[in-house]
């Protein structure tokens, strides 16, 4: 059975729906909430934050706060879009399968195939990083390619035992991050109050305007570090893929979703304003995490510890997220007759076996890349992240405004959890994405990812019709 043939007929009851489309798919409804709401979390929190925002700081300034809001305002919108799509049909393969009834059956398998080599793409990158940050404690005593083919054993294994395991282990990996940007907002918070530390003397909120105003490098650099601000927020659709699996989705999804506007203003927003009130923007470098320079100066010499196990924390729930997430696409499209029927096997306990094992294979190739070039291994593999991970966000903006002109007119039942300001937030949105794709090409650094997306392109546009032409009449090719 294909998780389309799952009956649509809500008549008002979402929890009803949810347990038609887990039977359909064959899934385990293990997630509870505690774990639904970490994942969600954890999602929102990455690398991205501890690594990246070092080399935004030094393009934007203080500006990078008010990027990172409007920035998360959006993401906002584009999860309370998924919601309004999950509440009308919640089932695993989410914006594959809503692309596929909502733009069209090809759109659908882009979709699908897209956001797949973005997870095996990311989990490549983040066991490499997860390598380079193990070199800390070790040193070079151990080889990086085999703290990358450990992690990447490893977390496969602790996938295919069971969903549960996978989201005690999102769980774990997220409370290590928000216990690290909480305490250190609480410490930026006492050094501005009570004035401990070595940098108590020039800590102030006056650091957010006095070097070069709150746009030292002009609204031009605050824009140009809007591809790394949304790199940051990749996966934060993550909880739409664990709708299958959810064992309450009609309470838990919309909790988890609505809770994104105080994780963005927490975590992002508010833990810059405290750093950058500590520490003047000036003070930062391009690498170098904000947190560990944070650190350095209040004379907390083990923070550059701290930080390491954090963002090896960070690299490993990203792997995670990818050796979860890859499986559950595949098998999407494997029901959907868009990729090969032995990817729809799941073991005993509801993984998907075969497309887990697949994915996890490629991921190797991770190991193989840190063997042969160690030094420059991420660099080889992060590029095509971005583009990749933004298409998704692309495709549930635009299946939540036709299905929101659908429902509109009576033709299907409306959600329980409708967008706010839809359609209009959602136009806004995409408007918004596409800004910071304009932003991409304009910038030599990120140029590359733009120059992968035809290429992808043109590799799934002959595959769909090469598979179209062995079966015009089937299923996985009609209109919906």
């Amino acid at each position: 059975m294909t998780s389309s043939q799952v009956d649509q007929q809500h008549e008002g009851n979402t929890g009803t729906a949810a347990e038609e489309a887990a039977a359909g798919e064959g899934y385990h409804r293990t997630l509870g909430a505690r774990q639904i709401q970490m994942i969600a979390i954890g999602g929102a929190i990455g690398t991205g934050l501890f690594l990246g925002a070092g080399k935004a700081i030094s393009k934007a300034g203080p500006s990078l706060i008010l990027a990172y809001a409007i920035a998360g305002l959006v993401i906002f919108f584009i999860m309370r879009a998924l919601g309004e799509l999950l509440m009308y049909r919640p089932v695993s393969g989410s914006f594959s399968e809503y692309a596929r009834e909502f733009v069209g059956p090809f759109w659908g398998y882009v979709t699908g195939w897209t956001y797949w080599l973005f997870w095996v793409v990311t989990g490549i990158t983040e066991v490499t990083a997860a390598a380079q940050y193990m070199a800390y404690w070790t040193h070079d005593s151990f080889p990086q390619w085999g703290y990358a083919l450990i992690f990447t054993v490893v977390l496969y294994l602790a996938n295919l035992i069971s969903v549960k395991l996978f989201g005690e282990l999102e769980f774990w990996f997220s409370m290590v991050k928000v216990t690290a940007i909480v305490g250190m907002i609480l410490i930026c918070a006492g050094i501005l109050t009570v004035g401990f530390s070595d940098a108590a003397d020039t800590a102030s909120v006056s650091n957010l305007w006095n070097d070069g105003g709150f746009f030292p490098k002009g609204i031009g650099g605050t824009l140009m570090t809007l591809q790394i601000v949304m790199f940051a927020f990749l996966a934060v659709e993550l909880v739409g893929v664990t709708a299958g699996e959810s064992k309450d989705p009609a309470k838990t999804l919309p909790k988890a979703i609505n809770t994104v506007p105080w994780r963005i203003a927490v975590f992002y927003v508010g833990a810059l304003v405290m750093i950058l009130s500590v520490v003047p923007w000036s003070e930062f470098q391009p690498g170098v995490s904000p947190f560990v320079a944070a650190f350095e100066k209040m004379g907390l010499g083990v923070g550059a510890a701290i930080v390491n196990f954090v963002v090896l924390t960070a690299a490993l729930s990203s792997c995670n997220s990818g050796m979860y997430s890859t499986g559950r696409m595949l098998r999407d499209l494997a029901l959907n007759g868009q990729g090969p029927k032995l990817f729809t096997r799941l073991t005993k306990n509801g993984t998907p076996l075969v497309g887990t094992t697949f994915s996890a294979a490629l991921m190797l190739v991770g190991v193989w890349i840190n063997y042969v070039a160690p030094g420059k291994a991420f660099d080889y593999v992060v590029s095509f992240a971005t583009i990749s991970g933004m298409w998704a966000w692309i495709m549930i903006l635009v299946c939540q405004i036709r299905y929101r002109a659908k429902s509109d007119r009576g033709e299907l039942p409306a959600s329980p959890f409708r967008a706010p300001g839809a359609p209009w937030s959602s136009w806004f949105a995409l408007a918004f994405i596409g800004m910071v794709i304009v932003m991409m090409g304009a910038d030599k650094d990120a140029r590359v990812s733009l120059y992968c997306a035809p290429l992808w392109g043109l590799l799934l546009g002959v595959s769909y019709l090469v598979l179209k032409s062995r079966d015009p009449q089937g299923a996985a090719f009609a209109k919906r």
